[in-house]
């Protein structure tokens, strides 16, 4: 068996997997030529992202519509103070390159959904999900069952994590085996919401990044059939079985879903609250006078708006995540500066109003 030929800057870089056992220098080919997507450049995709570039994984792609703010970076060290305002996309690139130049970074500036998930999982090996709503957790899901991709999922809220594999296969469990149908809408905080102990996704993510790297190079006991929970207060590691459920729409004997559906419908978030729109902005929605949007606070609904509508949420909110002091926000007929801000609470028949300062005379 020949062995697999490197530069002499990829055996000093790589030299520490090389000479481990069960990884080698055939391992190490398999890491430079494997492709791998990372969903969501945030708190669990920045480890993710890191540890899979610095092993040498050839091409990672990123998908991701956010840009950088400056709440993220308590815990997302893939961007940097200076980055605020960036597509997490283009600070996630550069500071993988940074790490390792040999990695080919694929950028996905974009709202994953049901038109273009197959399009963008399909060049890859392996998913990384790093993403931080149901709708994508379970579209990711579905579309790796159908397109025989293994998933790597990871989770977190507050101090506790979880981390296992979803391998596509006979009598091997996916998400909707694990979670059948999301919780209602509003029931589990995000981040924003709820707060995220920084440390955390640190160490899901790593986990995930160690997950995928087994699954590449074939050595190990994936996190098949096996949920880890971590809990960071009593610093406990736990892990459960999963079961394969035999009538689970996706992966079970018959399954019923057998194409990507509407997510946002399934998970229960339809689009409540209507958002006048001045004219000066006009052209970032198609022309709309008015659009629809969902989220429990002023601050989720524009997220919302901007995960459909990219740099609608610059033109309100700054890059420290205040609101632009020549832009006032009212929901109904109260001025959010009086209210709660950003965390204004928003709720199913809302009015959001957008007044710009304007000098016409």
């Amino acid at each position: 068996m020949s062995i697999p030929s490197f530069t002499e800057e990829q055996v000093l870089r790589y030299s520490r997997h090389i000479i481990l056992p069960k990884i080698g220098a055939t391992g190490q080919r398999k890491l430079l030529e494997a492709k791998v997507l990372c969903v969501g450049a945030g708190g669990l995709g920045s480890p993710a992202a890191m540890y899979l570039a610095a092993a040498g994984v050839g091409t990672l792609g990123i998908a991701d519509f956010d840009r950088v703010d400056l709440t993220n970076l308590q815990r997302q060290l893939l961007h940097d103070t200076d980055d605020v305002g960036r597509p997490k996309v283009d600070s996630a690139a550069d500071r993988i390159n940074a790490i390792n130049p040999d990695v080919d970074v694929v950028r996905h500036n974009l709202v994953l959904n049901s038109d273009n998930a197959f399009e963008i999982l399909g060049p890859y090996d392996i998913v990384v999900d790093g993403s931080d709503n149901f709708p994508v957790r379970y579209l990711v899901n579905d579309a790796t069952q159908m397109l025989g991709k293994p998933l790597v999922y990871g989770s977190i809220y507050q101090f506790d994590g979880q981390a296992t594999v979803f391998l596509p296969g006979q009598e091997s469990p996916c998400y909707r085996c694990l979670f059948p149908e999301p919780p209602p809408p509003g029931t589990v905080p995000s981040c924003a919401e709820g707060g995220v102990f920084g440390v955390l996704p640190g160490i899901i993510g790593s986990i995930q990044a160690v997950e995928a790297i087994k699954l590449i190079t074939g050595v190990g006991n994936p996190l098949v059939g096996r949920l880890l929970l971590f809990d960071a207060m009593d610093m406990e590691f736990t892990t459960v079985k999963l079961r394969w459920n035999p009538d689970c729409p996706v992966c079970g004997k018959n399954p019923t879903i057998t194409e990507l559906i509407d997510y946002d419908a399934f998970c229960g978030l339809a689009r409540d609250e209507k958002v006048k729109v001045p004219t000066i902005m006009r052209p970032q929605v198609g022309g709309e006078p008015v659009v629809e949007g969902s989220g429990s606070t002023l601050r989720a609904l524009l997220d919302d708006l901007e995960s459909r509508y990219p740099g609608f949420k610059q033109r309100v909110v700054t890059e420290d995540g205040g609101i632009h002091r020549f832009v006032n926000l009212y929901v109904n007929d109260e001025d959010v500066r009086y209210l709660g801000s950003l965390e204004t609470a928003v709720k199913e028949g809302d009015t959001v109003s957008i007044l710009p300062a304007v000098a016409g005379g």
